[in-house]
């Protein structure tokens, strides 16, 4: 299996977090916009209370966690084409 998807989406998480680390998103916009860690930890505490470094962490972790269940379902969809066609 290629872990393609797990990588591109690793790196969106990435971008995620290092756009929100230089400053330009001053107000946490996007960030919040893009990171599921970041609504769920909103939901139950004060986000102000939670290391950034965590969140960034788990941001990261998550977006390819998506990837790796997106590669998973791309694996499983051409192994059922290439032994329906056989």
């Amino acid at each position: 299996m290629r872990y393609t998807t797990t990588i591109v989406a690793a790196c969106i998480g990435l971008a995620i977090c290092l756009f929100n680390y230089t400053g330009y998103d001053p107000h946490n916009m996007f960030f919040f916009m893009l990171s599921l860690p970041a609504w769920f930890v909103d939901l139950f505490i004060d986000v102000h209370q939670v290391s950034v470094l965590l969140m960034y962490a788990l941001t990261i972790i998550t977006w390819a966690l998506l990837g790796y269940i997106a590669d998973v379902m791309i694996a499983r969809g051409r192994a059922r084409n290439g032994s329906g066609a056989a």
